[in-house]
């Protein structure tokens, strides 16, 4: 088993390697690094200071590039790679979405970070899996979060009467019902596609299971598609739209997560990010807020993870300050300070989080058994292929069509030539 290392213990060694290295070298200018992001939200923001934090004590200078919206910010790194003016570093998550920049040759390989960091030996294979291609790793995986959690308000749960955590879907909709009876927002929901999508692949994790869901995504099967099974997972999650309110078409994800800290609302289907909303909020897990990973006691533990890449510059100063900055973000100690605030895990084996609440406990515990870990579905999907199944999921979220027509197009927009 990994030696597990105390945060402070880790902090201690940092900064007496760093105090080490200021008294063995001779001063140099800062080096300077532009990370363009979309950690907005207040819980995630502060988060990103941890990072920024971090990279400053090792040497360099953080310049904070946020673009809101994940979508809208690979967009601007990817458009801003192609004119020539790459930032030094991008967020995206560990997944298909930069094969195109690592097929042009645009982004640097981090094979010596990882080696020195001993990657292999402490990061999940599915991740790493996600970020390396053709044998060379290309982005620096920070955190681990599940997608799939069903989030309920203590609060709103008490004056609807609810007195148990929902264990099957059925139960979910009871309580739902509960809800609506007290005068209370069910389902909060962020109408957006992206969101949209998380949903659909909870229900399809608790509903479907593990096998539907990698004969659909993984496997792209149309029998699996067009089976009765996967008809029940889209019927089970049109249900759910009945249940949000009429504030929901356009809400953020972090507005939503607002309506359970105010008791204004039951549930939200959202990824662990949360958490760093229900911190900011003071709100403590097993207290103020609850969470279920999925529903089912096997349900399948989605995870993805965010990665930054490394753009490739002709400047040596600039390979450097990349080099620096992908060591920095997946170091053990700043791993830990960064997780307590963004409500991940960390992405490293071989540190623990101190004194983690019951969701994170829960989650640690999950993350141990292989056999119920599932990689997101963009991890399977080129962007394209992800692009094509969120706009039906929207359309079917938003609009009386026939299941049957959906599952016709779920075979269409996950068809291998896209």
């Amino acid at each position: 088993m990994a030696r597990l290392f105390k945060p402070r213990m880790l902090a201690l060694a940092v900064l007496a390697a760093l105090a080490s290295r200021a008294h063995a070298e001779p001063a140099a200018a800062p080096a300077r690094a532009e990370v363009l992001h979309w950690w907005t939200s207040g819980g995630e923001s502060a988060a990103a200071r941890t990072l920024a934090d971090a990279f400053r004590a090792a040497g360099g200078t953080w310049i904070d590039t946020a673009v809101a919206g994940s979508e809208q910010a690979r967009a601007v790194a990817v458009s801003r790679v192609a004119g020539g003016n790459p930032p030094t570093a991008a967020l995206f998550n560990a997944s298909r979405q930069f094969r195109d920049l690592v097929d042009q040759g645009q982004l640097t390989a981090l094979d010596d970070v990882a080696r020195q960091g001993g990657w292999d030996r402490v990061m999940p294979p599915a991740i790493l899996d996600a970020v390396r291609v053709n044998g060379h790793v290309y982005a620096a995986p920070v955190d681990i979060h599940m997608t799939a959690w069903i989030w309920y308000s203590k609060a709103a749960f008490k004056k609807a009467g609810i007195a148990a955590e929902p264990r099957s879907v059925e139960e979910l909709f009871q309580a739902l019902d509960r809800l609506r009876a007290a005068g209370l927002i069910p389902l909060a929901h962020g109408g957006q596609p992206w969101q949209d999508s998380i949903v659909f692949r909870a229900v399809l994790a608790s509903v479907g299971g593990r096998d539907l869901y990698l004969r659909v995504f993984r496997d792209r099967d149309p029998r699996a598609i067009e089976s009765p099974e996967f008809r029940q997972v889209l019927l089970t999650f049109r249900r759910l739209h009945g249940y949000v309110d009429a504030g929901s078409p356009g809400r953020h994800w972090n507005d939503a997560t607002g309506l359970l800290v105010a008791g204004r609302a039951g549930v939200q289907i959202m990824g662990d990010w949360v958490r760093a909303e229900f911190s900011a909020a003071r709100q403590r897990a097993g207290v103020d807020y609850g969470c279920l990973p999925g529903l089912g006691e096997h349900a399948p533990y989605v995870i993805q993870a965010d990665a930054f890449v490394f753009p490739k510059n002709r400047d040596a100063a600039t390979a450097r300050t990349q080099a620096l900055l992908a060591t920095t973000v997946t170091s053990p100690a700043v791993q830990v300070s960064f997780s307590s605030r963004k409500g991940s895990l960390p992405v490293r084996s071989d540190v623990e989080l101190p004194s983690p609440d019951p969701c994170v406990a829960l989650a640690a515990a999950l993350m141990r058994d292989r056999a119920r870990q599932l990689p997101n579905d963009e991890m399977f999907l080129t962007p394209d292929q992800a692009g094509a199944m969120a706009d039906v999921l929207t359309a079917y979220w938003n609009r009386d069509m026939p299941v049957e027509t959906v599952q016709k197009k779920v075979v269409a927009a996950l068809r291998d030539d896209l």
